[in-house]
């Protein structure tokens, strides 16, 4: 088969560029002279790039006609990448100018993981002229990705091609087994941040975003900020960034990109279909750590719905011409296809998901009402993700609830008492962590947890005074609230892992915003948040 551009060739122009393909040149051959003298008499005679694809054993797998300026290489996915990364493939086509390799010949050398692209120069005569080729580079200091050498005609060339290659593949397997280990089964992630916000409101949410890739058990490999002046609707990002990206992404062995943006559908299918990795936006990084954290039956259905409305307007098919749902002229057919099988499925799961939802609803508003029937006092630990709200659960109430040093840790409600002196006692709850840029479509995910706020007399506002951003992190929990319509509950700030900070610091904190410190490791340092709590339900008691 021959790729590109055939029409109005003549089917001996046709049988010729067939042959092409019974011609074999030896492993440490680039190209035999036969095949060279061939390939650049039928570039001269049609005025037109031709293009070969060569394996290492030097059988030709793909002949490309262009145009007189470019070849378009065919789809090389059917050929793995070996240990190194290199694809056990070269290009070599011809330059009717004899001009050397441009950028776009270069950058498919780098996003095919190619062998070598070579041009050869084509003279009036139909004969070999000059010879440009080049080469992939191991990761270095001077962030070069390719070397580029030029012979001033192509049979000056002396080049042993097999003792070449296998020189280059145990540079490149050598440099990334020292910078990346194979053995991990983690998937390797490079991050992207794309936007027009300030430098450090980006570094700030893609360092948010790097901890939420620990939290789902992925390595980070690198990451990328990117502040165009227009917003790529295709890519989101420029296009010949992206396929930096992608070219630093395959050095270093990278199985994944998340974005630290929501992608729309289309965005998401053309970035793939460019790069060829998997591609992940926060919102389906969240919903991936929310289905690894989520134990309770709760937890399970609420993130499975939202999983499922992510899902829906991501389904991709050929379109609406091969709808059989349409009726009239066109619509008749043998009924659903499978697409449209899909959908309706996932329609009626979730119909099913928040039937069951609303079940758990009432099973949770009976425990509630017995809750209110004790008369006892209700606080909610509220904050942004990863505060230390189980930890400071668990000290107060002497549990056992799950707590890690993760975003996300904890997903699911966990309702403990306190007991005071004099036989008192009020209950605790522990609610899931905020988070920024948190999508709309997860909110359904913190149903549970909202519903225990909602009966809440006094909301636990815990802070990580440790963190730098900490102020920001207030202003987006209090803003959450305020749309949850929560605000109007009573809030006690509470700035936690003081152990971390200096104590002036801590001391002017408290101060400025009318928080009570304390550290969740340390039970000694509870003495003034009890004592709040206690003034709070008990006043005479307190006095």
């Amino acid at each position: 088969m021959i790729h590109g551009q055939t029409g109005g060739l003549k089917s001996s122009q046709i049988k010729a560029l067939e042959r092409l393909y019974q011609r074999r040149c030896s492993p440490q051959q680039l190209l035999s002279s036969d095949l060279a003298h061939s390939l650049c008499g039928l570039s001269r005679e049609l005025n037109c790039q031709l293009g070969l694809i060569i394996d290492r054993g030097g059988a030709v797998r793909h002949v490309i006609v262009g145009d007189d300026r470019q070849i378009l290489i065919p789809d090389l996915s059917g050929f793995a990448t070996g240990r190194s990364g290199l694809r056990g493939l070269r290009c070599i086509h011809t330059h009717l100018r004899d001009e050397p390799l441009s950028d776009d010949d270069l950058t498919d050398l780098a996003l095919l993981r190619l062998d070598l692209m070579v041009a050869i120069g084509v003279a009036a005569d139909g004969a070999p002229a000059g010879c440009h080729y080049a080469h992939l580079l191991p990761p270095n200091p001077q962030g070069r990705q390719v070397e580029q050498q030029q012979v001033r005609h192509f049979f000056q060339l002396q080049l042993d091609l097999r003792a070449f290659l296998q020189a280059l593949e145990d540079e490149l397997e050598r440099t990334l087994q020292q910078s990346i280990d194979l053995s991990d089964p983690r998937e390797r992630a490079i991050l992207l941040s794309v936007g027009k916000g300030s430098l450090k409101a980006l570094e700030d949410s893609l360092s948010e975003l790097r901890e939420l890739a620990r939290s789902a058990d992925v390595l980070v490999l690198d990451q990328v900020i990117q502040r165009p002046q227009r917003l790529n609707p295709r890519f989101l990002m420029g296009e010949g960034k992206l396929k930096e990206v992608v070219i630093r992404a395959l050095q270093q062995r990278a199985t994944l990109l998340i974005f630290d943006q929501d992608l729309s559908p289309n965005q998401v299918r053309s970035i793939t279909a460019l790069t060829d990795l998997k591609v992940l936006d926060r919102s389906q990084l969240i919903l991936d750590i929310f289905a690894r954290r989520a134990h309770t039956l709760d937890g399970k259905v609420q993130v499975e719905l939202a999983q499922l409305k992510y899902i829906l307007p991501r389904l991709t098919g050929k379109g609406t011409a091969f709808s059989r749902l349409m009726g009239g002229i066109g619509g008749r057919g043998p009924g659903e296809t499978k697409l449209e099988i899909d959908r309706r499925r996932i329609r009626e799961r979730i119909a099913r998901l928040e039937q069951r939802l609303q079940q758990l609803a009432r099973q949770r508003l009976q425990r509630r009402q017995k809750r209110q029937r004790a008369d006892l006092p209700i606080v909610s630990i509220v904050g942004y993700t990863n505060a230390g709200k189980s930890t400071l659960l668990n000290a107060l109430t002497r549990s056992a609830v799950r707590a890690e040093d993760l975003l996300f840790a904890t997903l699911d409600t966990a309702t403990r008492r306190l007991r005071f002196p004099s036989e008192r006692e009020l209950i605790v709850t522990d609610t899931v962590g905020f988070i920024r840029q948190l999508p709309e479509g997860l909110m359904g995910a913190f149903r549970a947890t909202l519903e225990e706020m909602e009966d809440a007399d006094l909301l636990l506002h815990v802070v990580d005074l440790a963190n730098p951003c900490f102020e920001e992190q207030i202003l987006a929990v209090e803003h959450i609230l305020a749309e949850l319509d929560l605000a109007r509950i009573p809030r006690l700030l509470v700035f936690n892992k003081i152990d971390l900070v200096a104590p002036v610091e801590v001391a002017a904190c408290c101060r400025r915003y009318g928080a009570v410190p304390v550290s969740a490791c340390e039970p000694d340092s509870f003495a003034p948040l009890l004592q709040q709590l206690q003034q709070r339900f008990w006043p005479t008691a307190a006095s």
